[in-house]
C-alpha cells in the first residue's frame, strides 16, 4: 500500500509539473500560482534553495580541499521525490502549451483570457487561507500595496526590442523569478519587453542558441532570487503571503477578457455569456484542485498518525 501511494503521488507530481509548465507559457498566469494551488510551492522553493547552496558549497569547498560534506548535506535536503516528477511534467507541458496556446490567444483572445481569469481568481483564496486569522493592519496594507503595484505594472504597454543575447539573458533572469513568485507571470514579463513571441518561436523551432542563452539567464535569476524568497517565507511568512495575495489579485488585470492591444480595459461585448461560462469553468477547476489537495493532505496526516501511534500489546 505504501508503494502504491508513493507511485500515485509521484504521478500526481508529474501532472502538477505539466500544469506549471502550461501556466508558464500563458501571459498573465504564473507557474508559481499553480504550484501554490497544488500544494508543492514551499517544497519547491526549499529544494531550489538547497540546490543553490549545494552548488555554492561545492564551488567554495572543493578548491580549498575541504571536501563535499557541506554540499552533500544540502543535496540530501532536496525533496527529490517532488522535484524530479515536477521537472518531468513541466517540459512537455511547456512544449504543448507553446504549440497550442499561441493560436488560441490569437483566434479566441476573450475566451482564452476568460478561462484563465477564472483560474487565477480562484487561486487568490489559497494564500489567503495560508495566512490564517486574525488579519493585522500590515497584512492588509501589504495586500493592497502589492495589488495596486501589480495592477499598474500589468497595464504597461508592450515594447519591441532587439532580442540580442544580452537582452535575452537579462529578460530570462527577471522572468524566471515569476516561476517561483505566485501572481507574476514570466510570459507576461516577456510580453511586456517584446520577447514573448521570439521565445515561443525559439521553443517551437528548437533554436538551441537562443534557448541556451535563455537558460543561462534563468540560472542567474534563480540563484539571486530563490534564496531571498526562501528567507522571507521562513522569517516573514505572513507578510510574504499577503504580498503574494495582492500580486495575484492585481495581476488579474492582465487577464481581463476585453482589452485593446495596448492593454486598455474595455467593457464586456457580445461574447459575455460564453466568456462567463469559461470563467466559471476556470473557478471550478481550481476549486476542485484545492479540494483534492486538501483531501490528500488529510489522508497523509492520518497515515503518519497511524504509523507513529504505538502498537497496543495483545492479551491471550
Amino acid at each position: 500500500m505504501v508503494l502504491q501511494m508513493s507511485v500515485r503521488e509521484r504521478v500526481g507530481h508529474v501532472f502538477r509539473g505539466a500544469a506549471i509548465g502550461v501556466a508558464e507559457a500563458v501571459p498573465g498566469v504564473s507557474g508559481g500560482t499553480i504550484a501554490l494551488v497544488t500544494g508543492v510551492y514551499e517544497r519547491l522553493i526549499a529544494s531550489a534553495g538547497h540546490l543553490i547552496s549545494a552548488v555554492r558549497y561545492g564551488v567554495i569547498d572543493v578548491p580549498r580541499k575541504q571536501g563535499w560534506a557541506r554540499s552533500r548535506e544540502q543535496f540530501r535536503q532536496v525533496h527529490w521525490g517532488v522535484i524530479i516528477p515536477l521537472a518531468l511534467g513541466m517540459l512537455p507541458g511547456l512544449l504543448l502549451a507553446a504549440r497550442l496556446l499561441e493560436p488560441m490567444l490569437e483566434e479566441y483572445p476573450e475566451h482564452t483570457r476568460g478561462l484563465f481569469f477564472g483560474l487565477v481568481l480562484a487561486s487568490v483564496l489559497v494564500p489567503v487561507s495560508m495566512i490564517g486569522r486574525p488579519w493585522r493592519g500590515r497584512d492588509v496594507f501589504a495586500v493592497v500595496a502589492a495589488g495596486v503595484a501589480a495592477f499598474v505594472l500589468t497595464g504597461l504597454p508592450s515594447a519591441s526590442i532587439d532580442p540580442n543575447p544580452v537582452v535575452v539573458l537579462l529578460a530570462a533572469a527577471v522572468a524566471v523569478c515569476a516561476l517561483v513568485l505566485p501572481g507574476v507571470s514570466g510570459s507576461f514579463l516577456l510580453l511586456t519587453v517584446g520577447l514573448y513571441e521570439p521565445t515561443i518561436e525559439a521553443v517551437n523551432d528548437r533554436d538551441v542558441g537562443y534557448l541556451a542563452v535563455f537558460a543561462a539567464g534563468m540560472v542567474i535569476g534563480l540563484t539571486l532570487f530563490v534564496k531571498l524568497l526562501q528567507y522571507l517565507l521562513e522569517h516573514h511568512r505572513r507578510v510574504t503571503l499577503a504580498v503574494m495575495t495582492g500580486v495575484i489579485a492585481g495581476s488579474l488585470r492582465a487577464l481581463w477578457p476585453w482589452q485593446t492591444e495596448e492593454r486598455g480595459l474595455l467593457a464586456p461585448d457580445g461574447n459575455v455569456l460564453s466568456v462567463a461560462l469559461l470563467l466559471v469553468l476556470g473557478v471550478v477547476i481550481v476549486t476542485a484542485m484545492v479540494v483534492l489537495e486538501q483531501r490528500r493532505l488529510r489522508r497523509a496526516a492520518v497515515d503518519v498518525t497511524q504509523e507513529e501511534s504505538p502498537q497496543l500489546p495483545t492479551h491471550h
